[in-house]
């Protein structure tokens, strides 16, 4: 028997969210070989975890009966020396960043609280928010997915809590640059969350800026450049007021052993990081050039095509039938018909990918 007047009332309009399609799914539905298919649909990083992170988690594997530091302090450690920042300025978080988005809805939100949020971008923002009680103002983007500056700002009112910019945006590759977002942190009363998950393959970092404004939080992920996408690990970077208010509701032991281990090894192995960076940026490249509909430029580790005036469920449709696992964007608000993400892949993947387009293309 259902008891849906159990559920509170926030939840009830919010979306499920859409995540990328398994290999397994893909193989089921298909009748294909699942070491045949080929997954860039959730920019996760084709090279798989660094060796040391591997070797960190089976070294360890033997205490897991015992419970992590309370607020995973050693990786706080670990981050701290990657990033620059003091230990004062770091929460580490799990699951991924999506577990230090719901902590801060839970601090910062109450019922009745605006969130500005530019679309297309990351959907899972809008879930956290709402289920807290917030109310989404949705600001389109500019041409060519640039963010609408003016537009958010204009946004704003008394009850604006937190203005979302993710950047690299997922699944524009789009950046904010600095002088936006610095007048965007001095024209709002309220703080501005910008989600870095993709920074390592960009031109633009952004985090410094916790020095100067005492109203932005910058959300990291492992999930991305390090490969760790299984671990579920993600911190953040924000001033020293606002972690000590963090800190008061973290949920305890919220990040495991292995997630631990695994994220303080990828962090000591630069060689293995410049390597993924590398194998993204000149694949990003590739694609970009050989792919024959538009591509959007990107600061990520993925591309975003318009096949217009073809539809990207039929495309998606297509490449999925011949093992080629991508994103269909229609999910993401204010995305259209017509747009689909693509990971960054090996090489070779990338080739069939090109491969794929162009067959689709001339169809």
């Amino acid at each position: 028997m259902r008891r849906p007047e159990l559920v509170k009332k926030e939840v009830s309009g919010i979306a499920e969210y859409v995540p990328g399609k398994s290999i397994e799914e893909i193989a089921s539905k298909y009748g294909l070989d699942p070491a045949s298919i080929i997954k860039l649909g959730s920019n996760e990083n084709v090279l798989g975890p660094s060796p040391k992170a591997i070797e960190a988690v089976i070294a360890h594997a033997s205490g897991i009966n015992i419970y992590p530091s309370a607020d995973a302090s050693e990786l706080v450690e670990a981050i701290s020396v990657y990033t620059g920042f003091p230990v004062e300025n770091i929460c580490a978080a799990g699951p991924g960043m999506d577990g230090l988005l719901d902590n801060l809805m839970r601090l910062l939100i109450s019922a009745g609280d605006e969130v500005i949020l530019p679309i297309p971008t990351f959907s899972y923002y809008e879930i956290a928010a709402r289920a807290n009680g917030a109310v989404p103002v949705y600001v389109s983007s500019g041409q060519d997915f640039a963010f609408d500056i003016e537009g958010i700002m204009n946004a704003e009112s008394e009850r604006t809590k937190i203005i979302f910019l993710c950047s690299p945006n997922n699944p524009t590759g789009r950046l904010v640059s600095e002088a936006d977002l610095r007048r965007i942190l001095e024209h709002t009363g309220g703080l501005v969350f910008v989600d870095e998950a993709y920074v390592e393959f960009s031109d633009c970092n952004l985090a410094h800026l916790i020095n100067e404004y005492d109203n932005i939080i910058v959300g990291r992920t492992f999930s991305k450049a390090f490969g760790l996408a299984g671990m579920r690990l993600g911190y953040g970077l924000m001033p020293a007021w606002i972690r000590s208010e963090y800190m008061k509701i973290a949920t305890p032991f919220n990040i495991s052993v292995p997630a631990i281990v695994a994220g303080i090894a990828a962090l000591s192995d630069t060689l293995y990081l410049q390597e993924s960076i590398r194998c993204a940026r000149e694949g990003r490249d590739f694609l970009i050039k050989q792919i024959p509909f538009r591509v959007y430029d990107s600061q990520a580790n993925f591309v975003l095509v318009d096949v217009a005036p073809l539809r990207s469920r039929d495309v998606s449709e297509v490449l999925l039938k011949k093992g080629i696992i991508v994103r269909d964007c229609r999910s993401f608000r204010d995305a259209g018909e017509t747009l689909i993400r693509v990971t960054v892949g090996t090489p070779e993947q990338n080739e069939k990918v090109v491969v794929a387009f162009k067959e689709v293309s001339v169809a």
